[in-house]
């Protein structure tokens, strides 16, 4: 069966999918490998495909897409997993904007119910021009192996977060400008969560030089398992063009089931932490954070996040906690200060950092 897809989901980008789609009744019911499907509804709120390009596009009923097998595990999202058998006429649903396709198993009221997709079949790709045999296509074809030892490392700021939409992404995107700026060469990767392309992109957008996430190392959604080889090839490959520095974003939370301890718990990875960065959404958690870490990874050099919206959370940080604190919004030279400073101790002068 042949279909011409109208949105293809950058969760594929690995496969480097055209819109011509050869597809096959017998699906591989795993996560990574590519489906296509057809659009049964439309909603008003995340309604959304983002796609290669990193472009977001509306989705639309009767629309063709591809997409990716994979779980979601998302606090404030839909959470979802991938059904033991997948075939065609099967419905099932958009996880998340990135294309991730599964089974959802809990809604969240504020997104209402997911997008549902029928599916129509497996994509086949076909390695060379002699093969008239298709195969099943996955985003682990043409990834970047992950690598169980990190052998060597450019300096690693870490941004890790109470929670989603903590305030990671801005965070990191207003250092990786601080730093841009003050002639630091700046890689950026985002290690754990769910694949999307938007939040790299966005770090882009502000000043780094080559930026990566998980879905590059043929990962669909982090755990526990998957999360320490995929961050060690992200910083393995980035490292390779020397850069200053990387900046980091752990996604999700640190309690979440995304990985994000596992991460921090690898001596191996910490070993080349020069700065931590934590975004809190409130006192509570800023103070649970503080406490749940001491000891267990690199101490925490300041709080951002909506914690320090005004001064009523940053006294309570400085007074309470004996931390730093400052706005990425508001103030992210201050933040950017204090990363630099751990990035470069001793070196002050702006024309000491730029020569």
């Amino acid at each position: 069966m042949k279909v011409i897809a109208d949105k293809i989901a950058s969760t594929t980008r690995n496969a480097q999918l055209t819109r011509e789609l050869n597809l096959s009744d017998k699906i591989i019911a795993r996560e990574g490998y590519i489906v296509a499907g057809r659009v049964l509804n439309e909603k008003t709120t995340y309604n959304t495909l983002e796609l290669c390009s990193g472009r977001q596009s509306r989705l639309c009923r009767g629309d063709i897409i591809a997409g990716v097998l994979g779980p979601r595990n998302a606090l404030r999202g839909y959470s979802g997993i991938v059904p033991e058998s997948v075939k065609p006429g099967d419905v099932l649903h958009v996880l998340n904007l990135g294309g991730v396709i599964g089974q959802c198993t809990s809604e969240n009221p504020a997104l209402g119910k997911p997008t549902e997709v029928e599916i129509l079949g497996g994509v086949l790709h076909y390695p060379s021009f002699q093969h008239r045999i298709g195969r099943p296509a996955s985003i682990l074809g043409g990834a970047i192996q992950p690598l169980e030892q990190l052998h060597s490392s450019v300096p690693l700021i870490m941004i890790t977060g109470t929670c989603m939409e903590a305030g990671k992404t801005r965070a990191a995107c207003e250092i990786v400008k601080f730093l841009t700026h003050k002639g630091v060469r700046v890689a950026a990767g985002k290690l754990s969560g769910i694949s999307l392309m938007r939040d790299i992109l966005e770090m882009a957008d502000f000043g780094a030089e080559q930026v990566l996430n998980f879905t590059d190392v043929g990962v669909v959604c982090t755990t526990p398992a998957n999360v320490v080889s995929s961050a060690k090839a992200i910083v393995t490959h980035l490292s390779a063009s020397e850069p200053d520095c990387i900046v980091l974003e752990f996604g999700d939370g640190i309690m979440g089931e995304y990985g994000v301890m596992s991460l921090l718990n690898d001596a191996e990875l910490m070993s080349f932490s020069r700065a931590h960065v934590l975004a809190a959404n409130d006192q509570v958690g800023a103070w649970g954070a503080a406490k749940f870490l001491e000891g267990k990874c690199p101490p925490i050099d300041i709080i951002c996040g909506p914690v320090t919206d005004n001064d009523v959370g940053k006294r309570f940080i400085k007074e309470k906690l004996g931390l730093r604190a400052a706005n990425a919004i508001k103030e992210p030279a201050e933040l950017g200060e204090v990363v630099l400073k751990k990035l470069f101790p001793g070196e002050t002068s702006e024309s000491q950092l730029i020569n």
